[in-house]
């Protein structure tokens, strides 16, 4: 991976910089990501079939960047992608996939970028953390499910070693909102020597 773009990522301090580094970094992603053995998304994908192996099962890629976690859900045999992301030069590289329905450009703007009960399973792999979504997007990513709807996500160990992270996921798990159906720790970025929990949640 390109030490540079690494460095930088887990100090990014706004979502609008955070935008403008993946832009900068479309064209190398996939094979600097490739070279660090990036797990997260097939692990993302593989729970969430795992959970609910419904090949035709509408899927949001919130965060879907140049496609990786697209490709990883096709894998495993969802056929009924769609992805978001707000930097138009990774939509350029997932479009280029041919694995997603439709994509879209994340309105950093919008409080409610995600049509309500559209989607039955949402993923976030690799997503929410340091230098990347704020934790904000958590409860707007699960307000956006039907009740039964998935939420299929990713903390890394830089999430983790902050308890805000896994603070906000126990707010929805102690009232009762939703429930906890796949906690797996694991690989992330092994070159890095970065793991993380992949989670898949069911909406109340």
């Amino acid at each position: 991976m390109q030490d540079d773009f690494f460095d930088k990522v887990y100090h990014l301090d706004t979502p609008e910089r955070a935008r403008d580094l993946y832009d900068d970094w479309a064209d190398s992603y996939d094979a600097d990501l490739d070279r660090a053995g990036y797990a997260t998304p097939a692990r993302v994908a593989s729970a969430l079939f795992h959970v609910r192996p419904e090949s035709d099962l509408p899927i949001l890629d919130f965060g879907c960047g140049t496609g990786l976690s697209g490709q990883a859900l096709a894998r495993v045999g969802f056929e009924v992608i769609d992805g978001m992301d707000p930097s138009p030069e990774m939509l350029a590289q997932a479009r280029d996939k041919g694995v997603y329905r439709n994509l879209v450009q994340l309105d950093l703007d919008d409080p409610a970028p995600i049509p309500q009960d559209v989607y039955r399973a949402i993923t976030a792999a690799g997503v929410i953390g340091p230098g990347a979504a704020p934790l904000a997007t958590f409860d707007m990513l699960m307000r956006a499910l039907p009740p039964e709807g998935l939420l299929a996500f990713s903390f890394n160990d830089h999430a983790l070693s902050d308890p805000q992270y896994e603070g906000k996921l126990a707010e929805w798990l102690d009232c009762g909102a939703a429930r906890l159906l796949v906690r797996e720790y694991g690989p992330h970025l092994p070159e890095k020597n970065i793991k993380a929990n992949v989670y898949v949640v069911e909406k109340a």
